[in-house]
């Protein structure tokens, strides 16, 4: 994987529930709190394998309350929910801020198939 530009500023913007993140070189990443919150990459929301992911639902009005620095290389997040395990890196800040909006549908219509709903 190609080294990617580090973040220079991140902006949490409750108004529009998203954070934007700004790179090295001026790129801008907008990613939904739903977005973050959905796909955290902590064990309790990935599992601790194949298979194990949990398919979440009702995460629309969450809200980003803290953020912690982890080192040089990433983020605590705390969301209003109560979820603070995940540590988002920033190569994972970058991938979740490609096409934000795809992936949310994707996680959506997964989330509705796991729990045999339909959207």
């Amino acid at each position: 994987m190609a080294e990617r530009a580090w973040p220079i500023q991140l902006i949490f913007k409750s108004a529009e529930r998203e954070l934007r993140v700004t790179f090295e070189g001026g790129e801008e990443r907008r990613i939904p709190f739903e977005l973050l919150r959905v796909e955290s990459p902590s064990a309790e929301v990935q599992g601790h394998g194949p298979g194990q992911k949990k398919w979440l639902t009702g995460k629309d009005a969450v809200e980003v309350t803290a953020a912690d620095p982890v080192g040089r290389y990433a983020v605590r997040l705390t969301f209003s929910d109560g979820h603070d395990s995940g540590i988002f890196s920033w190569d994972y800040l970058y991938e979740l801020g490609e096409d934000p909006e795809a992936r949310l549908t994707e996680h959506h219509d997964a989330a509705a198939n796991a729990t045999g709903r339909s959207r």
